[in-house]
């Protein structure tokens, strides 16, 4: 069982948190990359809460957006311990796997997509996750994901 707790719900970009459709904004304007979000297909904003783990620690929350558009997966990562971070990837460049089927699952129990590939301001290829938790709104934007870099690779 993961150590946190993720609660996804699908979302129009603008219900995202304020200073996460800022950040993405930002990120879009700053690598030039144009009206990428004009046809999206899903958006989703997962609230993760890790439970307290001591008697003087609190519970800890990170908030994740996320968006697939035909050619684009765009997503943020916000929270109180850390600093708004948005990271973009052309779909053609990366390679997404349900993190259930990866090794990874066995010793760190979890829910999302390990997304692998080159993305917008990074030089070298890397693998990032993106949690999504378990149920239809997590399990429906993974399915989504999948496809859509499959479809863009035909």
């Amino acid at each position: 069982m993961s150590d946190w707790k993720r609660k996804p719900q699908e979302v129009p970009f603008e219900s995202l948190l304020s200073e996460m459709v800022a950040a993405i904004n930002k990120h879009i304007e700053q690598y030039n990359l144009g009206p990428i979000l004009s046809d999206s297909i899903m958006c989703v904003q997962t609230d993760s809460v890790k439970a307290k783990k001591g008697l003087f620690s609190r519970d800890e929350t990170v908030y994740t957006g996320a968006m697939i558009t035909p050619r684009w997966l765009v997503w943020g990562t916000s929270g109180i311990k850390i600093e708004t971070t948005v990271l973009s990837a052309q779909l053609i460049d990366i390679l997404v796997q349900d993190y259930a089927q990866t090794e990874f699952v066995k010793m760190i129990p979890d829910s999302g997509i390990n997304v692998t590939g080159k993305f917008t301001d990074v030089s070298e290829k890397s693998t990032v996750f993106i949690g999504l938790g378990e149920g239809a709104t997590g399990d429906k934007f993974k399915e989504t994901v999948i496809k859509a870099v499959q479809d863009v690779k035909k």
